[in-house]
C-alpha cells in the first residue's frame, strides 16, 4: 500500500499544494517563492528519500511568515495522512548531520503528541533570504500536525547556512528512520496499543 498524501490549503494569505511519498526516491519539484527554504526542503526529500512536490504563493510583500509556516503545517498533515494507521513503523528516529564546522542533532518520536525542542543559536539573523526565526516556525508548525515529539540542536557552528543544512538533513534522516516499516513489529510500537 502505497504511503503517499496530497494536501491543499488555501487561506486568505497562503496557497499551498503539497504531495508527499514517503517511500519515495528522493525526487522533488519545490517552488515556494522563499529560494533559501526552497533549497532546504530539496535537502529534505533527497535526504530523506522522499518525494515531494510543494506549490506554494503566498504574502511575501508582508514577509516569509505566513508561507514558511503554512508550510510546515501542510507537510505535517500530509506526513500524518501519509503514515496511516502507523503499523509497523519504527517510530523514533535519530540523526547527528555534519556540514563542514556544523554539527546538528535531532531525534523524534511519531507518538501523537506534540513537543518541540529547538535548541539553536544563529550568528546573523538571516540565511539566505529568510529570518531564521522562520525555522523554529516551521518545525513547531511540522510537530503540532504529526503529532510528533521534537528535539533540534545545533550543536555548533558559526555559519548559518550551514548550521541550518545541517538541522534539514539530520531531520530528513531521522524521520526516514522513524517512518521505515519493521515487519518485526506487529500492529503499533507502543503499549497503549496506539499511536
Amino acid at each position: 500500500m502505497a504511503r503517499e498524501s496530497k494536501i491543499v490549503r488555501n487561506t486568505k494569505e497562503t496557497e499551498i499544494a503539497l504531495s508527499i511519498n514517503l517511500d519515495g526516491k528522493g525526487e522533488y519539484i519545490v517552488a515556494t517563492g522563499v529560494g533559501f527554504l526552497d533549497h532546504m526542503l530539496e535537502l529534505f526529500a533527497r535526504h530523506g528519500m522522499f518525494d515531494l512536490d510543494i506549490n506554494a504563493s503566498g504574502d511575501l510583500k508582508v514577509d516569509a511568515h505566513h508561507t514558511v509556516e503554512d508550510i510546515g503545517i501542510v507537510l505535517g498533515q500530509a506526513i500524518k495522512e501519509a503514515l496511516g494507521d502507523k503499523k509497523s513503523i519504527k517510530r523514533y528516529g535519530t540523526a547527528y548531520v555534519p556540514m563542514d564546522e556544523a554539527l546538528a542533532f535531532v531525534t523524534l518520536d511519531i507518538s501523537n503528541r506534540s513537543f518541540l525542542i529547538f535548541d539553536v543559536a544563529y550568528e546573523q539573523e538571516k540565511a539566505g533570504d529568510m529570518d531564521t526565526e522562520l525555522f523554529e516556525e516551521f518545525f513547531r508548525a511540522i510537530a503540532t500536525n504529526i503529532g510528533l515529539t521534537l528535539h533540534i540542536k545545533s550543536m555548533y557552528g558559526n555559519n548559518n547556512h550551514h548550521i541550518v543544512e545541517a538541522i534539514f538533513k539530520a531531520f530528513a534522516r531521522a524521520l526516514k528512520d522513524a517512518v521505515t516499516i519493521d515487519a518485526s513489529i506487529s500492529g503499533v510500537l507502543s503499549t497503549k496499543g496506539v499511536l
